[in-house]
């Protein structure tokens, strides 16, 4: 029997795996409601986020509900398959944690090295950001517009290249799935603050601050992704329906040691 290439799975899709297998085998029956994203971080000993990007692909698949305030249930598989080479989808707080590194680095030289004409052209993006309504087609032009610009301005056509196409993995499912539960014209209102105080750092020059700005940025991203949803209380009443007792899903392999509790928005 020919060997076969070994996949390094995601954490996110081990787990998502783990719990449609449960789901397969009757543990969870449709209708029944799924221990909080708390309880499952806990049993499978990973970051709350980790456990949410799992939550957010199986819904995408159409194998769970999420419902605001109340709990994530099972239902029906739907008929629509699974997003293409789900595998190779990276989790939404794995993208944002990886533009706070990049990105806060480029922030940082482009306070050294940034003209006129580079501040001119993130000045724009940010005008016609404050002039689009979010959530929207448009105001994503425009963000994407500004984060680009302060790496134009490092002259590096790698940089550009690179910082638009990881905000352009915005556009896959499990991003999109996401953001439908918490970006709103009020988050948008607070991103767009945040990218000021970039912008003001790098038109002072000032490194480090416009570094720390960006950062700042990237990270409160996560943490407004890793808001509750607002069921961990419904999930210990007497409400919804559960067709049998939470069983404890079985741990991932080669699954992290379990973090502290004030890292998990930007741990996953």
């Amino acid at each position: 029997m020919p060997l076969e290439a070994v996949e390094a799975r995601r954490l996110y899709r081990q787990v998502a795996d783990q719990l449609r297998s449960l789901i397969d085998s009757g543990e969870y029956a449709v209708g029944s409601r799924l221990p909080t994203e708390r309880e499952l971080a806990e049993q499978l000993k990973v970051s709350r986020p980790t456990v949410r990007e799992a939550l957010i692909a199986l819904e995408v698949e159409g194998r769970l509900r999420i419902r605001v305030g109340s709990g994530i249930y099972v239902i029906e598989p739907a008929s629509v398959a699974a997003p293409a080479a789900a595998s190779v989808i990276e989790g939404p707080f794995e993208l944002l944690r990886a533009r706070e590194f990049l990105e806060s680095a480029i922030a940082e030289q482009a306070a050294r090295v940034a003209t006129r004409d580079d501040i001119a052209r993130i000045d724009a993006s940010l005008l016609a950001m404050e002039k689009v309504e979010h959530p929207g087609e448009a105001s994503m032009v425009h963000d994407r517009a500004f984060h680009v610009a302060i790496a134009g301005s490092l002259g590096n056509a790698v940089l550009v290249r690179v910082v638009g196409e990881l905000f352009d993995q915005r556009l896959n499912p499990y991003f999109a799935q996401l953001a439908h539960y918490f970006e709103s014209p009020g988050t948008w209102r607070t991103a767009l603050d945040e990218h000021r105080a970039v912008r003001e750092a790098i038109a002072a020059h000032d490194p480090d601050a416009a570094r720390e700005a960006m950062r700042k940025h990237l990270a409160r991203s996560q943490e407004r992704f890793a808001q509750n949803f607002g069921a961990e209380t419904a999930a210990g009443s007497s409400s919804g329906r559960a067709a049998r007792p939470a069983a404890k899903p079985p741990k991932p392999k080669h699954a992290p040691k379990k973090r502290a509790a004030g890292s998990s928005a930007r741990r996953g």
